[in-house]
């Protein structure tokens, strides 16, 4: 089982969301599971990759030519791809991936998120989408999608296939089951 997690790349974020993010690498090597990520190391992307690690857990970081300096390519990752561009990224990432996990992050996070989740939606893959939001950083946005299919530019089913949690264990459990609603 692989997850590819989305999350911040951003060095300036409150310490509870990298420490959100040690916890999930430690939950995905506690279950023998392969983390796909962004190929980085700052922030939330490194804290994640270095638990899997640190668990026994194989890594796998894809990164655009252009960030490996600026988002600090994990060369301790077990498999790290440099690809030419932040699409060729995506599709990499998606076609290494079981499941899909985002965490808080900032617009990177949320572009990644949103395309896997539109390709869920639209019947192009069938794996779990999942959102670990356990301190409400994502709040506005799921009231705003909610508001969306209030007024029917959101099908119900799109949001049904996305996996809100707001604990590690049922993240991956959410992961490792296929979407269980929203």
């Amino acid at each position: 089982m692989r997850v590819c997690v989305y999350c911040a790349s951003s060095s300036t974020i409150d310490a509870r969301h990298v420490a959100l993010a040690t916890a999930v690498g430690e939950g995905i090597a506690a279950r023998g599971w392969d983390l796909v990520s962004g190929g980085g190391t700052v922030s939330m992307m490194g804290a994640v990759a270095t638990a899997v690690r640190a668990g026994g857990g194989h890594t796998i970081g894809v990164i655009p030519e252009g960030l490996r300096h600026f988002e600090d390519e994990d060369t301790d990752a077990d498999q790290l791809v440099v690809v030419a561009d932040m699409r060729t990224r995506k599709a990499r990432m998606e076609a290494e991936a079981d499941a899909f996990l985002m965490l808080p992050g900032g617009i990177g996070t949320l572009e990644e998120f949103f395309e896997a989740w539109t390709a869920r939606s639209l019947g192009m893959h069938h794996k779990p989408v999942v959102v670990l939001d356990p301190d409400g950083v994502y709040a506005s946005l799921r009231a705003a999608l909610e508001d969306l299919r209030r007024q029917q530019f959101v099908r119900s089913t799109a949001l049904a296939v996305l996996d809100w949690c707001d604990t590690v264990d049922a993240a991956l459990d959410a992961c490792g089951h296929g979407s269980i609603g929203g």
